[in-house]
């Protein structure tokens, strides 16, 4: 049974604050999320100073500042971030962290991230990609905004700069998306277009998306993770709170279980009970020695004994072999 890699995206759910930042990494580790999550920049070299919210963000903070001093408000330190690798550690549990240019993602590299996590407003980042695939790490790509065509261009640019291990994960960037816009399988297509392991980056609420996507071939899953979605920020009205996130995460567990490994044949509790429920050949009425057995004397019942009902045409116009009673398993 494969495992799906589970990730609680802590995101920008901490509010600039580093304790809110260890308590998410508590409540990931607490869920069973296998890795928490952080997105890493510095505002200056990310965004312009008056580029806009997005709409959503707009939404979910009531505000129309600027998408500069949102970020601002927002940003963690890389020293920071030091410190809360070092907190998973002790936690067990697996630090990630999206960066937004080369130096965020060598930094992030430097304390022993064991992947890239590239997000979806970087579909399109040649320089950047091209960095990440130099890198020759892991590389998780979200594909947020982007057709099929823009996905393909992106994945090459990694592989040609040096990425082997890709994971695209299917996504649409709506904050909270309503399920009519998910495409659920679109996940299918980029597996079956790039060849390549998928899973999905989840902004639903609810747990029927994400589960839906382990059960049609998944084997990632990222799902934002708040403390308290009344709280104010940009991402938690979309967010998972601890006790909604371990449901997903057992129900997640329970679907890979029953996935089980494709091999069509009864299992041994079915073995046990084929005995008292398969249908069997046996006597219709009273049959004496060398009379025909034909539709007219035979029957296919639940018996304990006999030849199994797949043997009829066997059976069917060959002569009794001795005198059977009604009811009686057939010999042959």
């Amino acid at each position: 049974m494969n495992k799906t890699f589970i990730i609680a995206e802590a995101g920008v759910n901490h509010n600039g604050r580093l304790d809110l930042a260890f308590r998410l990494c508590d409540a990931a580790r607490a869920a069973g999320a296998d890795a928490v999550k952080f997105q890493t920049w510095v505002t200056e070299k990310i965004v312009t100073a008056d580029t806009a919210m997005a709409g959503y963000q707009q939404r979910n903070l009531d505000s129309d500042q600027s998408q500069y001093r949102m970020l601002k408000a927002l940003e963690l330190s890389y020293a920071q971030f030091a410190k809360i690798k070092r907190y998973c550690d002790t936690l067990g549990i697996t630090f990630l962290s999206t960066g937004d240019n080369p130096e965020d993602i060598d930094f992030l590299l430097g304390l022993g991230m064991p992947c890239i996590k590239l997000g979806s407003g970087d579909i399109t980042n040649i320089p950047l990609l091209r960095h990440v695939g130099r890198c020759a790490r892991p590389v998780l790509l979200s594909t947020g905004m982007s057709d099929l065509e823009q996905v393909r261009r992106a994945y090459g640019t990694l592989r040609e700069a040096g990425a082997k291990d890709i994971t695209v994960l299917h996504c649409t960037t709506n904050y909270p998306c309503p399920p009519e816009e998910v495409n659920l399988r679109a996940m299918q297509t980029l597996a079956r277009e790039l060849d390549c392991p998928v899973g999905y980056s989840d902004h639903t609420l609810g747990t029927e998306v994400p589960v839906a996507a382990v059960a049609i071939g998944a084997c990632v899953i990222e799902k934002h993770l708040t403390l308290d979605r009344t709280m104010e920020g940009p991402d938690h009205p979309a967010s998972m709170e601890p006790d909604e996130f371990h449901e997903m995460v057992r129900q997640i567990r329970h679907i890979e279980s029953a996935l089980g490994d494709g091999i069509k044949r009864p299992n041994d509790s079915e073995r046990a009970i084929a005995g008292s429920v398969l249908k069997r050949i046996v006597a219709q009425r009273d049959i004496r020695k060398g009379e025909v057995l034909d539709e007219t004397v035979l029957a296919v019942k639940r018996s304990p004994t006999g030849l199994g009902a797949d043997r009829w045409d066997e059976v069917c116009h060959t002569r009794a072999i001795r005198d059977f009673h009604q009811d009686e398993a057939i010999e042959i």
